[in-house]
């Protein structure tokens, strides 16, 4: 009892500390990175003891890319933080880059849980890994399309927590969905305004 209490306590925790940062990354307020390191700590515990090891890693990745993502937004497109970093779009050349760097991602990930875990889910989990280890990279350099990508991990996620007894992050995953829709809706119009800052 008492530990699957303390796993319920700290997926609560996470549960918080994940909205804070979703809510700070619709807002594009710096706040969201802290926010997600903490987050990133807490669900590493909470995917270890659930044997989602890949999800477990993709935590460990986003506390650095969390640290990473501080930096780069704290220099903002001055360089000095004195001029904001603006929401941009991907260009075909690096979708298609990132779209080779996710395949290997989510093969590679799916062989090893396949092959040397004893994860239920292998190959779900590695797709959804592959597309949150894309997806986090490109919020680091503010790229609006990452908010697509969320949305379709938001949705398998939902399906693979519950399947996992995860009630509180299918919960979380289910909120996840109908924000990262507002963000995309969000940063568009703020993209829109920095193309057109005048209104013309």
């Amino acid at each position: 009892m008492i530990p699957w209490l303390s796993q319920h306590y700290v997926e609560v925790l996470g549960v918080v500390f994940s909205m804070l940062y979703l809510y700070f990354s619709i807002r594009r307020n710096i706040l969201l990175w802290p926010m997600g390191i903490i987050s990133a700590l807490l669900y590493m515990v909470v995917f270890f003891q659930s044997r989602f090891y890949a999800d477990m890693g993709l935590n460990v990745y986003y506390f650095f890319i969390s640290i990473y993502g501080w930096i780069i937004w704290k220099k903002g497109r001055s360089g000095d933080g004195s001029e904001p970093m603006p929401v941009s779009r991907i260009s075909l050349k690096h979708g298609l880059i990132l779209l080779a760097i996710t395949a290997a991602v989510f093969l590679g990930t799916g062989f090893i849980l396949s092959r040397y875990t004893d994860s239920p889910i292998p190959f779900w989990d590695a797709f959804t890994t592959a597309l949150s280890f894309t997806a986090t990279w490109m919020l680091a350099r503010k790229i609006l399309e990452h908010w697509i990508l969320w949305i379709i991990v938001d949705i398998v996620s939902m399906g693979l927590y519950l399947y996992r007894g995860l009630y509180p992050t299918m919960v979380l995953f289910a909120i996840y969905t109908t924000m990262a829709v507002i963000g995309l809706i969000e940063w568009k119009k703020e993209y829109s305004r920095n193309m057109n800052p005048h209104g013309s």
